[in-house]
Parts: C-alpha cells; sequence; structure tokens
C-alpha cells in the first residue's frame, strides 16, 4: 500500500500511519488494515491497536523481525469503504439529557435544548479510537452546529456515564474522573464494568446511537 508509512514503535511494536488528519477515510483504512492482520493470523503478531489516523501492531521480535513485518504489511491489499446500514453494528445508549452544562449549550450555539437533543441522538457516531480511559470511546460525526469549547476550568469529578462534548467530539465517560467536556447528560449503561468476562461495552469501529430518555426512565434503569 502507497498510502501507508510506518515507523518502529520500540523493539516489539511498529506504527502504520495513513495520514495527520482526523478523516473517516483514514480511520477506514486503519480498520480495514486491522481486519487484514487479524484475518491473517501472521506469525509472531500479538495485537493490533487502531487509532484516528494510524495502527499500532506489536508482535514478538523471537518469532518476526520489524523488517519482515514491514514487508508483508507493504504488500497487502484491502478494500477499505464506509460502513452503510447494513453492515454497521450499532450499539444504542439510552441518554437522560438532564446535564448540568445543557443551558450553557443553549447559549453557546443558539439553539433551543430540544433542537440540542435531536441533533445529538439524530447522528450514529463511529467508534474510531478507545483511550483516554478504560472503555473511553472517541466518536466521529458529531454536528458542527453543537461542537463547543471545552470548560475553561475542568472538574475534579465527572460522573460514570456523563455524556459530553469537547470541541467537535462527543463521548461517554466510564468511570470517574476529572474532566473538561461539557456535559449533556447521563446514560445508565456501563462502558466499563470490570466484574464482567468482557469489561469493555464496545470496541473501535462499531458505531453509537444516543436514544433521549426521560428522568424516570433513567432511574429505573440505574436502580435495576
Amino acid at each position: 500500500m502507497k498510502d501507508i508509512i510506518f515507523y518502529p514503535a520500540g523493539d516489539c511494536a511498529l506504527v502504520a500511519e495513513f495520514g495527520r488528519e482526523i478523516d473517516e477515510e483514514i480511520n477506514n483504512k486503519v480498520h480495514a488494515l486491522a481486519q487484514w492482520i487479524t484475518a491473517r493470523r501472521i506469525r509472531g503478531v500479538r495485537e493490533v491497536l487502531p487509532t484516528f489516523r494510524s495502527l499500532m501492531v506489536t508482535y514478538d521480535p523471537c518469532r518476526i523481525s520489524y523488517k519482515r513485518l514491514t514487508n508483508i504489511l507493504s504488500k497487502c491489499t484491502f478494500e477499505s469503504h464506509s460502513d452503510d446500514t447494513a453492515q454497521k453494528q450499532i450499539i444504542e445508549v439510552p441518554c437522560c439529557y438532564d446535564g448540568p452544562d445543557m443551558e450553557d449549550m443553549t447559549t453557546l450555539t443558539g439553539l433551543s435544548r430540544e433542537e440540542i437533543i435531536a441533533i445529538h441522538s439524530g447522528t450514529d457516531y463511529k467508534i474510531y479510537m478507545m483511550g483516554f480511559l478504560p472503555g473511553f470511546v472517541y466518536l466521529g460525526g458529531l454536528d458542527p452546529r453543537i461542537c463547543a469549547p471545552r470548560l475553561s476550568t475542568p472538574r475534579t469529578r465527572i460522573e460514570p456515564g456523563s455524556v459530553g462534548i469537547g470541541g467537535s467530539q462527543t463521548g461517554v465517560y466510564p468511570v470517574a474522573s476529572p474532566g473538561g467536556w461539557r456535559i449533556l447528560g447521563y446514560t445508565p449503561l456501563k462502558f466499563y464494568d470490570p466484574l464482567k468476562d468482557e469489561p469493555i461495552l464496545c470496541r473501535a469501529g462499531q458505531y453509537i446511537r444516543f436514544v433521549p430518555i426521560s428522568r424516570d426512565e433513567y432511574e429505573k434503569a440505574v436502580a435495576k
């Protein structure tokens, strides 16, 4: 692939970079390469870790060398395409839009609360990558009408399940954490549960669809 640049990342990993922008087509290529590698079970490859615009591949240097692995990957062929509705793996995330920053959001955007909710819940957001916290999703596709700057003074604690906006991104805080994103609401879903066999709710490449719920529905779901 001519559009991939390879870099060593220590003595047991490499990075395959497709570009320098946050772009859906670039991210599609990242996930397509990850799937290509996984499907071929390349000897010595341990794990693939997608980011916005690159893929980290960890490997056992006793079983495959950096040169050998880059040789294999440079000759790979795969199709990169945008997912249509039939191909999307969509996780529906109930959200009670009753967050502390909703009033500020109406002032910043010039939109009503109802308009902000309709816009935020009207998009299927692709999970570009995971990071920052266990189970934290970096989502693409936020409507520019509801983009908003981070708080000038971050909060020292944001509760698990908080749904927020930071700049041109939206996401869900999986655990309690300091943070500067503007909180629109809360979901009863646990994006990280260390007691489960699969502690992380979702993975990169899937989609999230926010579904508005009432405060009563939220409290009933939390109480279960």
